[in-house]
């Protein structure tokens, strides 16, 4: 087949996240199988115009705040005279609305998630209130398009506004194992907690170090590792100052690959504190490094975690309920040695291999029946 995608991101793009590399890791391998994908993006800073990466050839035009205007431009100037099979619509952000002027090609849908109200804690109400409103129009525009999702919690949503479930696919995130541990590895000698992800205020990263806190009143040569850059790390740095932790937490701010694995292995727990997501790639890599997570029990983040075996839940802004599993965790040596055990167990059923072979199938079938 040959199929065109259409995100805002490729994967080098510095603002990337989940999202695209679920799009990469798993198109990158249906390239691999002998298809053709071209993936038209939004262009950053010293992005080339056009380029192959991992053999999908990547075609970028237009800012990150324009873009989705002109996807409809380029796609009746060019890509709709090019042959392609399918055309997969990635939905993340403000939606394209590809049902309004793609409709001589098959479509395919993805959605991770929608941000809804969460939208408003992250962007204030003038630019909160753009976003909300584009995902409205959603449920009008895309009511008969196929659709791929990456978790129960996702297709949940667009059952609960009104969607059919008979045209969803749930095809989940997952890692690439030969990248990671996969085991159980040497710890810290003293109690160590991590983040990993973009710092971005929905994701309340804040709760965690007023968790912590209290973790530290409990266990003052604890330590909290914050992975990961984004807009709201100076106000978690200021933060951390007024709770007079910083002495015990260290911002790495951006981290290779090796850095991550080797700071997460040694971690005794990965936080994720997110008040929603489409998944949580990121609790998986975590598991994949042998260290277990104590996650939000929210939407996305609850399926990314096996409770009991591969981390734990809480109610999600109880700072109390965290800080009190977090405690928990570090005075009990047999728990956690458990759900550091079961973390791997459950990273192993997570494989890009399997979700690119079912994402083919539905590409598949979505040409078939058009």
């Amino acid at each position: 087949m040959k199929i065109l995608l259409l995100n805002w991101q490729c994967i080098k793009n510095p603002k990337g996240g989940g999202a695209e590399v679920h799009m990469h890791e798993i198109f990158k391998r249906i390239v691999a199988m002998g298809h053709e994908v071209t993936l038209f993006c939004s262009m950053f800073d010293g992005a080339s115009k056009e380029e192959t990466i991992d053999g999908i050839k990547v075609i970028r035009q237009g800012s990150r705040s324009l873009f989705n205007f002109y996807v409809p431009l380029r796609y009746r100037k060019q890509f709709k005279h090019e042959g392609f099979d399918l055309v997969i619509d990635d939905i993340n952000k403000i939606p394209f609305y590809t049902p309004l002027f793609i409709r001589d090609k098959p479509l395919l849908a993805i959605s991770h998630h929608f941000f809804g109200k969460s939208i408003f804690r992250e962007a204030g109400i003038v630019s909160g209130s753009y976003v909300y409103l584009a995902e409205k129009l959603v449920d009008y525009i895309y009511t008969k398009t196929p659709f791929v999702v990456v978790s129960q919690s996702t297709l949940d949503e667009f059952r609960a506004r009104g969607f059919m479930p008979d045209n969803f696919k749930i095809v989940q995130n997952a890692i690439t194992q030969r990248d990671y541990p996969m085991k159980v590895g040497q710890k810290d000698d003293s109690p160590s907690i991590a983040y990993f992800g973009r710092m971005k205020k929905y994701k309340c990263v804040d709760h965690l170090l007023q968790a912590f806190q209290l973790v530290k009143q409990k266990s003052p040569d604890a330590k909290l590792l914050m992975l990961g850059t984004g807009d709201f790390l100076p106000y978690l740095n200021d933060l951390a100052k007024d709770l007079r932790i910083e002495n015990n937490t260290t911002f790495f701010g951006f981290v290779t690959d090796e850095q991550k694995i080797e700071l997460l292995s040694k971690s005794w727990a990965a936080i994720n504190t997110s008040q929603k997501e489409g998944w949580g790639i990121t609790n998986i890599e975590a598991n994949a490094c042998g260290t277990p997570v104590i996650s939000a029990d929210v939407p996305g983040l609850r399926d990314s975690v096996s409770t009991g075996q591969s981390g734990l839940l809480y109610e999600h802004g109880n700072i109390k309920e965290l800080a009190e599993i977090l405690i928990d965790i570090i005075s009990d040596n047999e728990k956690r040695n458990m759900l550091s055990e079961g973390a791997v167990t459950w990273a192993k059923t997570f494989s890009w291999d399997n979700s690119a072979k079912e994402m083919l199938n539905v590409c598949e079938e979505v040409v078939k029946s058009y």
